[in-house]
């Protein structure tokens, strides 16, 4: 049995009817959800295992699962609040928004979509390739191909890895795609230049803000 308490640091209180998302090392790809009750506590009836867990958006614990796991966090989109290889979590979509968050509003195919203050999805099931070029068009970059295939490799590699690849990953994977003078930090940096892949493609991947952004 795994009880996963979950509380915001900010307040010391618990956090409530929150999804809790376990991932079992063996079985990566068959996430398990539950909710935290009003104690801010989520159950999970498994032997002892090992695997990671998340909460709003981001993984925020990775190791062994047994007894009692305590996760206190100040938001999901604060850097120290988020693992290195944060990701928006084991199920699909999902709102990120926490007390106070600070949001602006973003018209996407006629419709109004909710940021927060930098242009990270609130609720990730708003993303769509319109919200890549209004997001874009509001940060004033102009979308290229490449642009896209990164973005697109982005999600893929979340979708099947549950994490976010990291700077490494995305200049090894675009060195074998377009060779080493269109794969080097400067160069994806140039493409996007709010923060590199890892920031501005991540944002525009619908993805949350890592720890150590570039």
């Amino acid at each position: 049995m795994l009880e996963v308490h979950v509380s915001m640091r900010i307040r010391n209180q618990p956090l409530k009817r929150t999804p809790v998302t376990l991932y079992l090392d063996h079985e990566p790809d068959a996430p398990q959800v539950a909710n935290t009750d009003r104690e801010g506590v989520a159950v999970f009836d498994i032997p002892p295992a090992s695997g990671k867990i998340s909460v709003m958006g981001a993984v925020r614990y990775h190791g062994h699962l047994d007894g009692r796991v305590e996760i206190s966090i100040w938001s999901p989109t604060d850097g120290d609040s988020v693992h290195t290889r944060g990701a928006p979590g084991g199920t699909k979509g999902g709102s990120t928004a926490y007390p106070n968050m600070k949001t602006r509003t973003l018209e996407v195919d006629g419709q109004e979509i909710v940021t927060d203050s930098e242009g990270y999805l609130v609720n990730l099931d708003d993303w769509s390739e319109g919200f890549v070029r209004a997001e874009a068009a509001y940060e004033g970059l102009e979308l290229t191909p490449e642009h896209w295939e990164i973005i697109r490799y982005l999600r893929d590699f979340y979708e099947q890895h549950h994490l976010q690849a990291n700077v490494r990953e995305i200049i090894k994977e675009f060195r074998k795609r377009w060779g080493k003078d269109r794969s080097s930090n400067r160069y994806l940096h140039d493409l996007f230049p709010r923060g590199g892949p890892q920031k501005q493609g991540n944002r525009l991947a619908g993805l949350l803000r890592v720890k150590g952004e570039h």
